[in-house]
């Protein structure tokens, strides 16, 4: 039963989301928004749609490992596994911008998240959480993230620094009243889902004897990555590989300031099975990236690399696997 919960609250996270983006993206088309602004709001929250309703989900019935395993688990497999799965397909070329500004906002979310979940490291408190201040820092950070995403939408065409995405992306017209259905559906999937996948991976967790923050990190965490996964490969196959580094930046930053924000302030997650050493490995993870980026490979994730930080993943939950049987 458990196991249908899951995969049932997937089908319904994966295809609300899907809903969710084609509805909105419709709709912001239909009163004049740019295919660029639209691809960096309304697409990149349909990507992480699924984290952020697993999250809160989570948040909600008191599953605050969970909750914080699924951001961490999923910024861990958006850098390095979808990044590096990528990179075997086709080289993924990295702009100056993203190499110089954004690659180093995201090492900088995972370092502000490092420093609001070590309460015991930095105050001696007997137990690390991310409390509703901690929350609202983060949405704030957000919300200059999101002045900063408007501020490239709105720069002169001809540079580097322009993201290639918009001429890419198609977005379907649709008369006013299918895409409200599209976006009314595709929220009340997410809910639902979102119920159905999270008590799902407790029940396996439970009947394991694993514990949610290893089944955030990892099961989780997985699932929800999809759409970035889905995302990257297509791109790849369509010779715009350098698309997933734009698909993994703004989601872990999404992720880390806007789910895990709404998260926190939603209720305080108190972290027991979440350790220092699995946001230490988020950080290192993404200053990885950087440095393939700038020492190796010439602003470029060749396959060798790519293969790098695959490898890096799978060592990743060899470890967690290995401190369950410990």
């Amino acid at each position: 039963m458990n196991i249908l919960l899951l995969i049932g609250g997937l089908v319904l996270i994966l295809l609300g989301a899907n809903a969710l983006t084609d509805g909105g993206a419709a709709l912001a088309k239909r009163f004049g928004i740019s295919e660029l602004v639209i691809g960096l709001t309304i697409v990149a929250f349909g990507t992480s749609a699924p984290e952020l309703t697993v999250s809160v989900a989570s948040a909600l019935n008191g599953s605050a490992d969970m909750a914080v395993g699924n951001v961490v688990g999923s910024n861990l497999f958006n850098t390095l596994m979808i990044v590096g799965c990528t990179a075997l397909f086709a080289p993924i070329i990295i702009t100056r911008g993203t190499l110089l500004k954004e690659i180093p906002l995201c090492i900088l979310a995972s370092i502000v998240l490092y420093i609001c979940a070590s309460d015991q490291l930095l105050n001696g408190s007997l137990l690390n959480r991310i409390d509703t201040s901690d929350g609202l820092i983060l949405l704030c950070f957000f919300l200059i993230f999101l002045s900063y995403t408007f501020a490239i939408a709105h720069k002169p065409a001809g540079n580097e620094e322009e993201p290639k995405g918009e001429e890419e992306m198609q977005i379907r017209p649709m008369p006013l009243w299918k895409s409200t259905i599209f976006i009314v559906g595709g929220l009340a999937a997410l809910v639902l889902g979102g119920k159905g996948f999270v008590s799902g991976a407790s029940g396996i967790a439970r009947g394991l004897g694993v514990s949610e923050a290893v089944i955030g990190l990892t099961i989780v965490a997985g699932g929800t990555s999809l759409p970035e996964l889905a995302t990257s490969i297509v791109a790849a196959l369509k010779k715009n590989p350098e698309i997933a580094i734009g698909n993994v930046v703004g989601s872990n930053l999404f992720n880390i300031f806007f789910v895990l924000g709404c998260s926190a302030t939603v209720t305080p997650l108190s972290l027991q099975g979440i350790t220092q050493v699995d946001l230490l490995v988020l950080i290192t993870a993404g200053i990885l990236l950087w440095l393939f980026g700038v020492f190796f490979g010439k602003r470029t994730i060749t396959r060798i690399e790519g293969s790098i930080l695959a490898l890096a993943y799978v060592g990743y939950t060899a470890y967690l696997i290995a401190q369950i049987n410990a």
